[in-house]
């Protein structure tokens, strides 16, 4: 199976400090943290990490920490993806010269282009760099959905190797596996409550939130799965359902860092415009978090 980034993808919090800055003090503890609950890549700069607010040195601060905090077979992925092609582009380049794995590409956002115009942004982007591209299909963010169709094309593009897809739908994710080929292309689920139903249906895995807390039994229930034994996937899956939704109660990574914290694996804080957890959200966490064991 082809899995370019492994079958477990965690897309990393950015933890900051009480004025803000990003604590690289923290990130070592949260890197080893995910070193070894299973993680096989690390996503730096994504929705998760935050990254509409992080500045490019910041970035580039963060792949070089997390670099150095790595075990040797983990793999680095960095978000590089905005809504301008040409911004991309130079950013992506800039990226691709350092001691990465490959780049996550954003639909482009709030300009909503159409389906000849995401297929010329990616076109365009993939041919700027010789490094591995997953593009990232979030309509509920961007505000336009990367159609089955166009993904299909631009997996003919032999550096785009895979989607993080995140519409939500396995009809989908069904779709884009029928018009591509697996031996080059993977599907990853971009909702962790979606993993193995998108499994079901051809991905290989998932770009995870919820991995920093329940990384080892992620990786159980995808291995379950593709070892054939389905029914121990369903009742892992069935299990962490509940702190599945609950991560997801408010905005992420809202929920996600506030979990953190709370079972001792410290973050920090949230830049604006994102802020803490209201004390709904906080006690909605608490009580997944309780059931799972984990407080």
């Amino acid at each position: 199976m082809f899995a370019p980034f492994g079958n477990l993808v965690t897309a990393m919090v950015t933890p900051f400090d009480n004025k803000g800055k990003i604590a690289m003090d923290l990130v070592e503890g949260l890197v080893k943290r995910l070193m070894n609950s299973g993680t096989d890549t690390i996503l730096v700069g994504g929705t998760t990490g935050e990254s509409p607010t992080l500045t490019e040195e910041e970035l580039m601060s963060l792949i070089e920490k997390v670099r150095e905090e790595i075990t040797e077979d983990a793999r680095i992925i960095v978000g590089t993806g905005t809504n301008s092609t040409e911004k991309t582009v130079k950013l992506s380049m800039k990226v691709a010269e350092m001691p990465i794995n490959g780049l996550l590409i954003v639909n482009p956002y709030y300009n909503k282009p159409t389906q000849s115009g995401l297929e010329a942004h990616f076109k365009t982007v993939a041919e700027s760099v010789d490094v591995p591209i997953l593009l990232y299909n979030i309509p509920g963010r961007t505000g336009v959905n990367c159609e089955p169709e166009t993904i299909a094309k631009l997996a003919g593009i032999g550096n785009i190797v895979g989607v993080k897809e995140a519409a939500g739908s396995v009809d989908q994710a069904a779709c884009i596996n029928a018009l591509t080929d697996e031996s080059s292309f993977a599907i990853y689920s971009g909702d962790d409550s979606l993993t193995l139903p998108m499994m079901s249906v051809g991905a290989v895995g998932v770009v995870s939130v919820a991995s920093h807390i329940v990384g080892a039994k992620i990786r159980e229930m995808i291995m379950a799965f593709l070892d054939g034994r389905t029914d121990d996937a369903k009742k892992a899956h069935v299990s962490m359902l509940p702190l599945f939704k609950a991560i997801f109660c408010r905005t992420n990574p809202i929920p996600i860092k506030y979990a953190l914290n709370r079972i001792g694996t410290p973050v920090g804080n949230y830049r604006l415009p994102l802020t803490p957890m209201d004390d709904e959200g906080k006690e909605i966490v608490d009580k997944a978090l309780k059931n799972f064991g984990l407080i």
